[in-house]
This record gives C-alpha cells, structure tokens and sequence, in this order.
C-alpha cells in the first residue's frame, strides 16, 4: 500500500539552526513552510515569509459593530418604542447610553477575537500528520522542527528531500498522511 506524504520535516537542536533554516527554505523559494519550537521564536515570522494577520482589523470592526448596536439598541428602546421621560431629562440622553454601549462593544470585540482566531488558525484541529513522526513528541521540550508541506508549488521529493538534508539538520523524516 502506497502512503501518501504530507511533508518532509527536518529536526534541529537550536533555535538559531531552525531560523537558519526557515530563511534558507523561504529564500529557495518554498511556501509552504512550517516551524514547531518548544518556546516562542520571534524571528520565525519574518523567516517563514509569514505576514501579519487580519485578526486585529476585524476586532477592531467586531467593537465598532458593538458600539454602534448599543447606541442603536438603547436609542430604538428609549426613543422610538418606550420613551419615558423623568425628571425633565430628554428622551435621547447620551450620558445614559454610556454603559451598554461600552459593554457591547467590548463582547462584540471578544466573540470576534475568539471565534476569529479559531477560525483563522484552523482550530479545531486534534490532529496533524506531523504527529505521525515519533520524535515529533520532542517539540514540546528541546527539540525544533522545520517542515516543508507536498502541498508546495516547487515541492519535488527527491530535491526538497536533498535539500533538507544540506540544511545540517539532525535528521530529516518523511511525514506521512
């Protein structure tokens, strides 16, 4: 039975030895590219060709959707369908309105930060071919790994394989589906 391949991973001791290598795939003109590491790595980003995400502006877009519900909420609610007036204060008070508004726009802003970074990550998602390498188990602890996905414009097994190997890597897996 023939397996299908996922990638080629390449494991790395160091984190310099992983960005090394992550600017060496992206300068060979490999896109589609991924790093695990134990401990956050800034400079993976910018090695990986990775760009900034949209998940901000569409916070940003999910309060000011919040903010303007509130207003229009307590407007419609003391304006339009219930207006009482108390004490002499107009119907459409601003002051008054503060609270809801503010509150809205902050659960906007969190139900879009939430479900926005699921969905942008792809989560959830328990499984992931890369867990079908047994040392991938190290990723959690001391080791960094480096893969390059068959799903890759100028992915050719035998040269990417090659390739991975010249990056002075530990040892370099096939990675099945």
């Amino acid at each position: 039975m023939e397996h299908k391949l996922h990638g080629i991973m390449a494991e790395f001791d160091t984190p310099t030895q992983l960005v090394d290598a992550a600017r060496r795939a992206r300068d060979e003109g490999y896109v589609k590219t991924d790093a695990f590491s134990p401990f956050p790595l800034h400079e993976i980003d910018e090695a990986l060709g990775i760009k900034r995400s949209i998940l901000p502006y569409l916070i940003f877009a999910g309060g000011i959707t919040g903010l303007v519900s509130g207003l229009g909420l307590t407007y419609f609610v003391h304006v339009i369908d219930w207006p009482i007036i108390v004490g002499g204060r107009p119907a459409f008070s601003l002051p008054a309105f503060i609270p809801p508004m503010f509150e809205l726009t902050i659960l906007f802003a969190a139900f879009v930060a939430v479900f926005g970074m699921l969905f942008l990550n792809g989560l959830p998602a328990p499984y992931h071919p890369v867990f079908n390498v047994p040392r991938f188990a190290l990723a959690t602890r001391e080791k960094f790994f480096l893969i390059i996905e068959s799903a890759d414009p100028k992915y050719d097994y035998a040269e990417t394989r090659r390739f991975m190997e010249s990056l002075d890597a530990q040892e370099v897996f096939d990675v099945e589906d």
